[in-house]
């Protein structure tokens, strides 16, 4: 999508060399420093960078969010020509909700759970426009269907937890815009959102950006966002901004070596491990209380010379418009950059492991969860028992030291199929076998060699780490537990287990409190393969990671399957991240699979129609990449009673391409379409109509 923006629009916002301090015991701390730019009307914005880099804390310095210890010790911020910094708690709070509105990561933060929807959006309109009760909920229910949101007279009637995550951030965001803000800032808004929503709220940005001439600051470590909704960037490091270049200019010619670090850690959507590998940025992102004295990013620079760490550089405009903070920046030129043994990976991750035995056969795998009622009819066990369906007839089998990547949206049934195989669930029905053992019970029917075998690394480490035990006592307790070393040698397989993770020995006696986030998730990776299992369960691992370190796990799980020719299951909501990971990739809708077969198949056509809509819903960290522009209608149907025939025709934008108008897909279960090299589609569009769907996505290298 092209962006235009007037230059001659005057800035709503205008940041000048601004520095955010935190009082703390002996002294203080600059969070932020020297930090400046500006947005005009009808632009947006985007803040990128690590966590740690301040992208947060300025967001908060605008609104006056720092807490009690925190605030803006030099520098000015301007909005809309009025000076913010130095203004009363009463003349910050007559702005905030009505000229400047802000949307959080997380919309239960923002939410009342003891209000009504409606009263918490109405309250907007009655404080900061004296409106009555009936004109704003009138207003409420209006920006509700502005936002696409479904019943929108009903919505206001539910509170917060009535509702899903996506509709919830919906309601924030009509919230934020019923009194028309000059300034919108979105701080992380579609973090943990679906796909589909997600492009669904990134289309909804964009069309205020230009329906309402809003000024937008984006803040978000995802790249793929930033190229889809912004028309500047503004690239953030140790509180520092060190880049500010238009969005075009910034991709495909980044001046500043961090930046380009950031790039090189993102898999594009069409690239797969065996033909590219994602280069993590060594090192991390300094405290702010450990900052080096020159340039803040020398000790993670592959180009850093004295100079650097003796002189800290100004942020200043080159030839092209791009202004970057860095002594060197003419100098690099980033195709001639060659990784450096600490980034690179310790084995061929790109030679692609040969194997024909399968090890894990799945046919018909389903698991139901019985819905109790509250009737005294319901109570007395004389009503008619309702299920969640929420996995329906799964067939697949995954091959010897491949990985089999699972994708969907919420609610589709991927973290219910792998908790199904590891035992935490028993299955309903069907049959599941793992290297000869039958697993459809639970864990109390598994012997202990099946357990050994089959591990799982979970997405939040620190649910499931004990803070009272040590690093080197949770990886050594499998060991211990299954006798896969002698007891005294134990400490000696923990370490080499550590220096596999890049973690080291000295990390044998922390406890999980004093680990980063990447840290504690490479410290359960290292725990499910300390029982050396012959298949490992990956449920969303790398989800909530910085690129940088999601860049260094991808590489040290595909490193760990190519050293100990481990079987993987791979769960993520980043299609990019799947394609990279995967061999084989399964597509699953409200219980079911839709599509599966070999990776590349399944990303270019022929495509299931949901696959295809997934598809053009993903953020593609390409600003010159055309997508097709294809958005599904309504929500997830339930579980607990799910359409008849095919699940996914209550949504599907190509039902009408049958014959009937689509009424088979309605009546019957779509037949499944064989194709070649284990390629299945689950669907009632024949084979030759689904090829003849263009390409979703179509780069200019393609």
């Amino acid at each position: 999508m092209e962006w235009q923006v007037d230059d001659k629009k005057a800035s709503v916002l205008k940041v000048e060399d601004v520095a955010v301090a935190y009082k703390v015991r002996g002294g203080e701390i600059e969070a932020v420093q020297n930090v400046s730019f500006d947005i005009r009307r009808g632009e947006s914005f985007g803040i990128v960078g690590e966590s740690g880099c301040g992208k947060s804390t300025m967001a908060w310095a605008i609104v006056n969010f720092l807490g009690a210890n925190g605030y803006v010790k030099r520098g000015s911020i301007k909005f809309q020509g009025q000076e913010l910094v130095g203004k009363s708690g009463e003349e910050l709070r007559q702005l905030r909700g009505d000229q400047i509105a802000m949307v959080f990561q997380d919309p239960m933060q923002a939410l009342n759970p003891s209000m009504t929807l409606g009263d918490q959006m109405k309250e907007v309109l009655t404080v900061h426009r004296g409106i009555g009760d009936k004109e704003a909920a009138k207003r409420c229910v209006e920006m509700l269907e502005r936002v696409y949101m479904p019943d929108a007279a009903n919505v206001m009637k539910r509170y917060p937890h009535q509702i899903s995550g996506g509709q919830q951030q919906r309601v924030v965001i009509a919230m934020a815009l019923l009194n028309n803000p000059a300034l919108l800032i979105m701080d992380e808004p579609t973090t943990a959102l679906d796909v589909t929503v997600e492009a669904a709220v990134l289309d909804l940005i964009a069309e205020l950006r230009r329906d309402f001439d809003t000024a937008i600051m984006y803040i978000t470590h995802n790249l793929g966002v930033v190229a889809r909704v912004c028309t500047r960037v503004g690239v953030m490091y140790a509180g520092e901004m060190v880049e500010r270049a238009e969005i075009k200019q910034l991709f495909e010619s980044p001046q500043h070596p961090y930046t380009q670090g950031l790039l090189r850690c993102v898999p594009k959507l069409g690239a797969d491990k065996s033909g590219s590998i994602l280069y993590p940025i060594r090192g991390r992102v300094p405290a702010p209380n450990n900052r080096p004295m020159g340039c803040m990013y020398t000790p993670r620079c592959d180009y850093a010379q004295d100079r650097c760490v003796e002189e800290r550089p100004q942020l200043r405009t080159m030839m092209n418009g791009t202004a970057v903070r860095c002594h060197f920046a003419e100098e690099i030129d980033p195709s001639q950059w060659v990784p450096s043994e600490e980034v690179k990976p310790a084995v061929d991750i790109t030679q692609e492991v040969e194997s024909d035995e399968t090890l894990l056969e799945v046919q018909n795998l389903q698991k139901y969860y019985e819905v109790k009622g509250t009737s005294l009819r319901d109570v007395l066990g004389f009503g008619e028992p309702r299920y969640v369906k929420a996995v329906e007839n799964a067939s697949f089998n995954v091959k010897k030291g491949k990985t089999l990547g699972v994708v969907g949206e919420s609610g589709c049934g991927k973290s219910t199929l792998i908790k199904t195989l590891i035992g935490l669930e028993d299955s309903t029905g069907g049959d599941a076998s793992f290297m000869g053992f039958d697993i459809t019970g639970d864990l109390d029917t598994r012997n202990e060699k099946l357990i050994q075998e089959l591990q799982m690394v979970f997405q939040n480490p620190d649910s499931t780490m004990n803070p009272s035990y040590t690093v080197g006592q949770q990886i050594g307790r499998p060991m211990e537990r299954f006798g896969t070393v002698p007891k005294k040698e134990i400490r000696s397989e923990v370490i080499k287990l550590l220096e596999a993770m890049r973690l080291g020995a000295n990390y044998y006696n922390r406890l999980p409190r004093q680990l980063s986030g990447g840290e504690k998730q490479r410290v359960g990776i290292a725990r499910a393969l300390a029982s050396r299992p012959d298949l490992v369960l990956c449920d969303e691992p790398v989800s909530a990671l910085d690129v940088s370190v999601q860049a260094a796990l991808l590489n040290l799980l595909l490193e760990v399957q190519h050293e100990y020719n481990t079987t993987m299951i791979f769960i993520a909501h980043d299609l990019s991240v799947v394609r990279f990971f995967s061999d084989d990739v399964a597509v699953m809708y409200l219980g079911q699979i839709m599509e599966i077969g070999p990776a590349e198949a399944i990303y270019a056509p022929p495509y299931h129609p949901y696959t295809e809509a997934l598809l053009s819903a993903v953020p593609i960290p390409d600003p010159t990449a055309k997508q097709k522009h294809i958005r599904l209608d309504g929500t997830v149907p339930s579980a607990i009673s799910p359409p008849s025939g095919c699940r996914f025709h209550t949504r599907c934008p190509r039902r009408q391409l049958l014959p009937d108008g689509g009424k088979v897909c309605e009546e019957e279960i779509p037949p499944w379409r064989e194709l070649e090299n284990g390629h299945r589609i689950f669907c009632h569009i024949p084979e030759e109509t689904l090829r003849t769907f263009d390409p979703v996505i179509s780069t200019a290298a393609s």
